[in-house]
Formats: C-alpha cells, sequence, structure tokens
C-alpha cells in the first residue's frame, strides 16, 4: 500500500468519527424529551372550548394547572369530525375509521382493524388500561348506562375494537382486564401498579358534558393530586389533559394541557395540533411505529417539553447537499520529521 493511500484513509477515518456524532446528536435531540416519559396518563373532557376555560368557571384548571406544566392555545379536534365517538376512535387510530356515529358498540359499530395504538402497545410489551368512571368492572363495558348511567360507551374508544373486546364479547376477559372502575385507579397509584398508558374517562357529570365546565374543574381538583404525588408520575410520568371536541360542533381550539416532570413550566405555545398530534406522540414516548394513519402527517407536542425539537418528516438539514471537504493529497500530509533518513540511520 502506498503512502498516500494510507494517509487518505486515515484522514478519511478521523471524518467519519467527526461528523457521524453529529449526525446522531441532531437526531437523538428532536426525541430526548418525549422519549424519557415512563408512564402516560391521558384525561379526556368533553365538547368545550379553550375560549371557555376562564377562571371564574374552572379556577383550578386556570390557576392551579395551568401555571404548573405547557399548554397549547391552538389545539383543535380533526377538522369537522363530530360527534364525540369518531374523536376518541381518532385518539386511538388516527382516523374514524368510518365510526361516525355516538351508538354503542357492536358487531355494526366497530372494526376490525388492528392497526391501533393500544394493539401497536401489547405488540411492543408495554403494557395499557383505561379507567372508565361509572363502570363496576364485572363486564365488558360495551353498552352505555353503568353506575348511576353516568358511562357512555361512546367516550370509550377501547370498546369499539374487536381484537380488544374477542368480537363484542361481554365476557371477554381480556376486555374486562383492560377496562377497570375509574375507583380502582388511586390504590393502583399508591401501590404503583398502574400501567405505562393509562387512559382515563370522567362521567358524563364530570366530564363537562352534562353538568358543566365547573364540575369537570373540581373533579379535576380531587383527581389530578393523587397523580401528581404518585410514583409513576414522579418518576417521568407526563399527564395529558385535553377535550374531545369544541362546544356546538366546533373544532376548537379545545385545551391540551401538559404536566410532567419533563415539561416546560408556565408555558404556552400557538402551533397547531389535532388528535393526530397526540396520537403521533404517544407514539414516539412508546416508540411503536409505523405511525397510524393522519398521525404520520402530525406535529407531535414535543414543544412543550424540555429539550425539544418536533420531530419533522422531512427535516431540511437532511437534504442538504454536504459542504465539499477537500481531500488533502500526500504531500499536504508530509512533514520532514517523518520522512526516514536517506542514508538509512536514525
Amino acid at each position: 500500500m502506498t503512502r498516500s493511500a494510507s494517509w487518505f484513509r486515515l484522514w478519511l477515518a478521523v471524518t467519519l468519527l467527526v461528523t457521524l456524532p453529529v449526525t446522531s446528536a441532531r437526531s437523538a435531540s428532536g426525541q430526548s424529551g418525549l422519549s424519557s416519559i415512563k408512564t402516560v396518563f391521558v384525561i379526556l373532557f368533553e365538547n368545550t372550548d379553550w375560549a371557555s376555560i376562564t377562571p371564574s368557571v374552572a379556577p383550578y384548571i386556570r390557576s392551579t394547572v395551568i401555571p404548573m406544566g405547557a399548554h397549547a392555545t391552538q389545539y383543535f379536534n380533526p377538522p369537522g369530525t363530530h360527534p364525540s365517538e369518531p374523536n376518541y376512535i381518532w385518539l386511538e387510530a388516527g382516523a374514524d375509521l368510518g365510526l361516525l356515529s355516538d351508538r354503542d358498540a357492536g358487531p355494526t359499530n366497530s372494526t376490525d382493524t388492528r392497526d391501533h395504538l393500544v394493539r401497536y402497545l401489547e405488540n411492543a410489551g408495554i403494557s395499557w388500561k383505561t379507567y372508565q368512571e361509572d363502570i363496576d368492572g364485572s363486564a365488558c363495558p360495551l353498552s352505555s348506562g353503568g353506575l348511576a348511567a353516568g358511562y357512555a360507551a361512546k367516550h370509550n374508544p377501547f370498546v369499539f375494537f374487536r381484537d380488544l373486546t374477542d368480537n363484542n364479547n361481554p365476557n371477554s376477559r381480556y376486555c374486562i382486564a383492560h377496562n377497570r372502575p375509574f375507583t380502582e385507579l388511586a390504590e393502583d397509584l399508591r401501590r404503583n401498579t398502574v400501567a405505562r398508558y393509562n387512559f382515563i374517562t370522567p362521567n358524563l357529570c364530570n366530564d363537562m358534558h352534562d353538568c358543566g365546565i365547573a364540575a369537570g374543574d373540581k373533579w379535576l381538583s380531587r383527581t389530578l393530586p393523587t397523580i401528581l404525588s404518585s410514583r409513576a408520575y414522579r418518576d417521568n410520568g407526563a399527564v395529558f389533559i385535553t377535550w374531545d371536541e369544541g362546544a356546538s360542533g366546533s373544532d376548537g381550539p379545545i385545551g391540551m394541557i401538559v404536566l410532567s416532570p419533563r415539561a416546560k413550566v408556565n408555558y404556552a405555545n400557538s402551533i397547531y395540533y389535532t388528535h393526530s398530534s397526540t396520537l403521533r406522540t404517544m407514539q414516539v414516548i412508546f416508540r411503536v411505529r409505523p405511525f397510524l394513519r393522519d398521525a404520520a402527517m402530525a406535529t407531535d407536542l414535543s414543544d412543550l417539553f424540555v429539550n425539544k425539537a418536533p420531530l419533522l418528516k422531512s427535516p431540511a438539514s437532511c437534504h442538504r447537499r454536504p459542504t465539499p471537504i477537500a481531500v488533502p493529497t500526500w504531500q499536504s500530509w508530509r512533514t520532514p520529521t517523518a520522512e526516514p533518513d536517506s542514508t538509512g540511520g536514525s
């Protein structure tokens, strides 16, 4: 091998060592805030525009919750997606899947797709559970009613996926194990046995649907402290508080509030988000792919977290033409002291 070839290979190796870590760091920086999250709690309220969440009707949310974390002022339900049920389906699957009514789950109002979030979590060995207020936990809650008629199946996306209900079987053991009464949440938190992905639905009064914003605000003031004091939350957990859709058939904006040891504090942004953004965020946190339907086109919620950089589908930096680097010649690397003595002496 010639000296020039040896020096060129040395130069190439040094160049790669210098440039490759920079590329990796750029890719990792976009996920650092989200990828550190271990446990997720999603709390979903109903039919409220963000402008209506005022200090007079929602003092806990406005005066206590908002200063603790980050929130988005331009978060919308997917355009024209109404009523409630398709929005819940969207949060799980990235589309309404043709489930456009508010009817209970059944053979003609459910889907057999396995391409949805908690199936991806299950396949990856990641635990999940939904806590539904006013179910008793003895059956798969395919039908509305429950305790005090406060449970609405339309607010529980998981019962519309046949792979989670053994084809709409009210006795499905898998469904019953993953759809639990809300009253069990506090004990699971205390024992640190909550799943990694937890979807929490208040009843029809406490979710602001029937009893107004103030009722939901009071419910949150009783519920949230238990979550925030738990080990699951303190160990890089995250709470996502949002609404299914805007009021009176509007698309919003509706609220999205994030609380986490990794979230920014007393921060707001005006980035355009939809439920696809939330779904994409869950997929980034739990590292499950491919992105589901519209989530593939959405901006995730990483701006609400520290050490962020929204994950873009086609970053410009990935497509820039590399800056040409001059290849050194053998002569440019030569030094007098490195040249052997022509007489063979040392």
